[in-house]
């Protein structure tokens, strides 16, 4: 692929692709593009992982994902070394006084240099606009005059920015886990914090009313929670030859939230944290941080992440405008809140700024596309697919009742209608709600 789309002829990246030709070959459609989300996630891992959820769709499409550019196996981005990552990550993001504030904006400023050093020529390209333009790309390789698309979480946005620079190019497009572009940072961040805080809120009431739960037996979730971070900011748990910080601990929890089956593992990471025993948390956060049992990461957080999320929107560069978020995080989450004060400062220091022309894609003349949203999702909250709904001319909202992020593969309801929509191009009715 052109590394800049405005000099096709230049300079050159790769992009590494997967596929599974479809089982029913006399019924076959075509391709279908998926893309898991991040930005940062591997396509290539995801389809190795997922194929079992798409039966349906696999007998009537060939499957196929893609790292995006970047991203795995396609050409990456890089910031540090698997130390200095293990490093950046253990930090507490919680600046609760002046030297921690210090250390992580310097922490955060060694991260940016590293990017730059060691990627710089690729990090002016990352943005999703680029992306979209892999995609039709990618389309038209594999025959297929129009897309059939489905994109989870961040892929939605790829979607969105697809739908905006080629609407007759669309056969289907299915948005599950809508991330809304139109939201402004710290509403977005806000409204964000308020969803993982609903789903945490959800897991401490299950707990306190299930005899399964043990980390209730000895007193109540959420206050004890809150004292073990507080235990781990003051002197973080070994854990073999690492540490368990209060940073990595919030990492954990934070992952176990994306699907509510995870919440049995939460519980058994808690109650083995009351024992000093912080192994369970520590291997949630590695899940969540792509690091292997060997020590090495995926770029998913090593730049595959952030080069996308700098890239796209800009972040104030003044950091009196994080100070100020702290009131309305840690009201919106007590516990995530303040995690997530300075989470944007990276972009603030980003070395490119973002270039995207429109910063909110405006989709005209596309077909129906179909969008998805859970009225609980911790990380694309619900109002944000109403939102993108509501920008969308001719669009339809399938709601999901219910806790977790995404709904494809955890509501049978949902993954009826989102087959019936990239198979028959069958659209639920405007209003359907599906019980999770």
């Amino acid at each position: 692929m052109p590394l800049d789309y405005s000099k096709p002829s230049a300079r050159k990246i790769t992009l590494a692709l997967i596929r599974k030709p479809a089982t029913v070959r006399s019924r076959r459609i075509g391709s279908l593009l998926l893309n898991p989300g991040g930005p940062g996630e591997s396509g290539l891992q995801f389809l190795r992982n997922a194929t079992s959820i798409f039966p349906n769709l696999n007998s009537r499409f060939d499957l196929v994902s893609w790292d995006t550019r970047g991203v795995g196996a396609s050409t990456p981005v890089k910031c540090l070394d698997d130390a200095q990552l293990d490093s950046y990550l253990a930090l507490d993001p919680v600046l609760d006084d002046t030297s921690e504030k210090a250390t992580f904006i310097q922490a955060t400023r060694d991260f940016v240099a590293g990017c730059e050093r060691n990627s710089g020529y690729l990090l002016p390209f990352m943005d999703t606009a680029s992306t979209a333009r892999d995609l039709d790309q990618i389309r038209a390789a594999l025959g297929d005059s129009k897309l059939t698309y489905l994109g989870f979480s961040y892929g939605t946005y790829i979607g969105q920015w697809y739908a905006h620079l080629y609407p007759k190019h669309i056969r289907a497009l299915l948005l599950d886990g809508v991330v809304d572009p139109y939201a402004p940072g710290d509403t977005g961040l806000v409204r964000q914090v308020g969803g993982f805080d609903k789903n945490l809120q959800a897991f401490f009431a299950r707990c306190r009313s299930s005899s399964t739960c043990t980390y209730a037996r000895t007193g109540d979730p959420e206050v004890k929670l809150k004292a073990a971070l507080a235990r781990l900011d003051a002197t973080p748990l070994p854990v073999g030859d690492r540490q368990l910080t209060r940073g990595l601990a919030l990492s954990g929890v934070a992952l176990t939230m994306y699907d509510e089956s995870y919440w049995t593992y939460l519980d058994q990471a808690l109650t083995a944290l009351d024992r000093g025993d912080g192994r369970i948390l520590l291997t949630l956060a590695d899940y969540l941080h792509e690091r292997g049992t060997d020590g090495k990461y995926s770029n998913l957080d090593n730049g595959g992440n952030q080069a996308t999320a700098c890239t796209d929107f800009s972040a104030p560069t003044d950091i009196a405008v994080y100070d100020e978020l702290g009131p309305a995080l840690a009201k919106a989450s007590p516990i995530f809140g303040p995690a997530v004060q300075y989470s944007a400062l990276l972009c603030a220091y980003w070395p490119v700024r973002s270039k995207t022309a429109y910063r909110s894609p405006t989709v005209r003349g596309a077909p129906p596309i179909l969008l998805v949203g859970g009225t609980n999702d911790p990380a694309t909250p619900y109002a944000g697919s109403e939102s993108v709904t509501s920008q969308i001319p001719g669009s339809v909202l399938l709601t999901r009742n219910g806790n977790g992020h995404t709904s494809y593969a955890t509501s049978v309801c949902a993954r009826t209608a989102e087959d019936a929509y990239l198979i028959d191009l069958t659209l639920p009715a405007a209003g359907t709600v599906c019980s999770s």
